[in-house]
């Protein structure tokens, strides 16, 4: 989920928290259980700090390591530890517990939408992303506000927040529901397919959708129940190809890899040497295909300059590569 939407959730656990009769007590226990809530429902995606190194390492490791077993174990060891300094009368226990379902309501949440997490991971590595939920849900966002607005007014704070998450609970499992039944209505025609990549929109009853069987790849769009096409490519390995082996020691094009399930790509040949080109078939958005890995080389191989991200104009692009050309000259 996006930023705003982990904060909401962990005020919404502060609150949450005053059903907890030791929390409840006094009102030092219930800020600082609230404080650890709003910071921990944050923790896993500090991450996000690897933007300022490069798109490359971002990519690779956002949602990974931070969102593992390990990190929603020791997340709440260190956000409650270092809350507790601070107000070493509350009682750590209880800190720690709401604070790490704080952690833990972050990790979980996130699996729902298109990009996932590494949630499993170190035992299992792959990417859980179940394509229900939007990165920012307008629901779960203005009902958390709406809650909030009834607590500043004087509705009892845990039981409020204790409705408002009974009616989300029945909510994700509706959109779960509305998801497989796109993903069984799409099988009805391709019954052989191997994978179906879905991503939610902001409407409810449009989803994005990849169909890949073991020769096509088809780009569509399930608008309410009614399957449309876009585009289809060929499925194939990537080739043993002197130009696109070397394109692979890329960083940027090795990051794109290792996170994206489902692409097509293109070799061009340049004045000045060859382009190879990645496409993330999944984000598709008005005719644009957002996600992508650029690698140009110079007639003899050598790199120089390349980007992974989201672009969305050809402009942009062409900037983003001169910027990498610059930096590596």
């Amino acid at each position: 989920m996006d930023t705003a939407t982990h904060v909401v959730m962990g005020i919404g656990l502060g609150g949450l928290a005053t059903l907890d009769p030791v929390v409840s007590q006094s009102s030092a226990s219930m800020q600082t259980v609230m404080v650890a809530a709003i910071i921990g429902s944050q923790a896993p995606d500090f991450d996000t700090v690897l933007k300022l190194k490069n798109n490359a390492v971002y990519i690779r490791y956002h949602r990974g390591p931070t969102h593992s077993i390990p990190a929603v174990l020791l997340w709440p060891l260190l956000v409650a530890g270092v809350t507790y300094g601070f107000a070493p009368e509350v009682s750590f226990f209880h800190l720690w517990i709401w604070t790490f379902l704080a952690v833990f309501l972050h990790v979980f949440v996130d699996i729902f939408n298109a990009y996932g997490t590494q949630a499993l991971s170190p035992f299992n590595k792959r990417w859980m992303a179940y394509g229900v939920i939007n990165i920012f849900d307008p629901l779960i966002f203005f009902a958390h506000i709406l809650a909030f607005i009834f607590w500043r007014y004087g509705a009892p704070p845990g039981q409020t927040i204790l409705l408002l998450y009974g009616v989300l609970i029945l909510y994700y499992l509706w959109r779960c529901m509305a998801r497989n039944k796109v993903i069984k209505g799409a099988a009805q025609f391709h019954p052989h397919a191997t994978h179906f990549f879905i991503s939610p929109t902001f409407n409810w009853n449009r989803w994005h959708l990849v169909i890949r069987t073991k020769t096509k790849m088809y780009v569509t769009e399930s608008r309410n129940g009614k399957l449309r096409y876009f585009e289809s490519y060929p499925f194939e390995p990537i080739p043993d190809d002197e130009i696109i082996n070397k394109a692979r020691e890329d960083r940027n094009l090795a990051a794109f890899l290792s996170f994206s399930p489902t692409y097509r790509w293109m070799v061009k040949e340049l004045e000045e040497g060859w382009e190879v080109k990645f496409i993330d078939l999944r984000y598709r958005s008005k005719g644009y295909y957002p996600f992508v890995a650029v690698v140009r080389m110079h007639a003899d191989l050598t790199i120089y300059t390349s980007y992974t991200g989201w672009i969305y104009s050809d402009e942009t692009l062409e900037k983003k590569l001169k910027q990498g050309e610059k930096l590596s000259s």
